[in-house]
């Protein structure tokens, strides 16, 4: 199982097999996030944190960026053995983030222990979205997924087209991961492709973009400025300072 906070509790497991057909999404946590009661979830605003904390600072914080979530969970992700990492012990590097937000598969598990450590909008049990491998989870119009609640039911997605972005801003029309492996093989992680609605599997090393979750509503707290922190330099060093305390 991978480390750290990459699958949300049962609890909330169990909150998508009562879907609300009438759900709403409303900001809180100060603005940083929106939350949704269909899941009884809290989705970060921003559906693309991390291309926008490059964007603030291209020309001198990318690496630092990059630096301080790698410190923050120890320089490694923990999984499920397999062909990338035999061992169960993944060693995240730069290029394990690319362009404009887009990260693999363990960059994004990496990222979403970042915002716990930094207690992002007042949560520290962000994750990336989760996905039950149940009888027919591939394809269109899955809604057993969070983000397919998302796209198809707070959204009001349709199959073949773009997810509206609704409240939220910087959503890709593109490939988001599920923090789920694939557990007949777990070279694989659930993805879900904003662009046309389309759920599936997809290698670990692909880059696709990160939406952090986090359970229940999350409400507002006094927190750094974390832009500010990545343009001073800080950033990489409270990810050091903290990352012994890693769940």
């Amino acid at each position: 199982m991978p480390h750290g906070k990459t699958l949300l509790t049962a609890s909330l497991l169990l909150s998508l097999t009562g879907l609300n057909a009438n759900a709403t999404l409303t900001t809180t946590a100060g603005g940083l996030g929106i939350y949704d009661s269909g899941l009884n979830a809290t989705w970060t605003q921003d559906a693309n944190l991390i291309g926008t904390w490059e964007g603030a600072y291209q020309s001198t914080s990318y690496n630092n960026i990059v630096t301080a979530i790698i410190n923050a969970s120890g320089g490694v992700v923990h999984d499920t053995p397999n062909g990338f990492d035999p061992t169960g012990t993944y060693t995240l590097s730069a290029a394990d983030f690319g362009s404009g937000g887009l990260v693999d598969w363990w960059a994004g598990l990496a990222f979403v222990n970042y915002l716990d450590i930094q207690h992002y909008g007042g949560s520290s049990h962000w994750a990336l979205p989760t996905t039950p491998e149940i009888d027919a989870s591939i394809g269109y119009n899955q809604t057993s997924s969070q983000l397919g609640e998302l796209f198809y039911n707070e959204l009001g997605g349709t199959a073949g087209s773009s997810i509206p972005s609704g409240p939220f801003s910087n959503v890709q029309s593109y490939a988001y991961w599920s923090g789920t492996e694939y557990a007949a093989d777990p070279h694989y992680a659930w993805g879900f492709d904003t662009g046309d609605g389309n759920q599936g599997l997809n290698g670990k090393v692909i880059q696709f973009y990160a939406w952090a979750v986090s359970p229940g509503n999350v409400a507002a707290v006094p927190e750094p400025n974390i832009i500010w922190l990545f343009g001073t330099g800080l950033l990489g060093y409270l990810g050091l300072k903290r990352r012994g305390n890693i769940g």
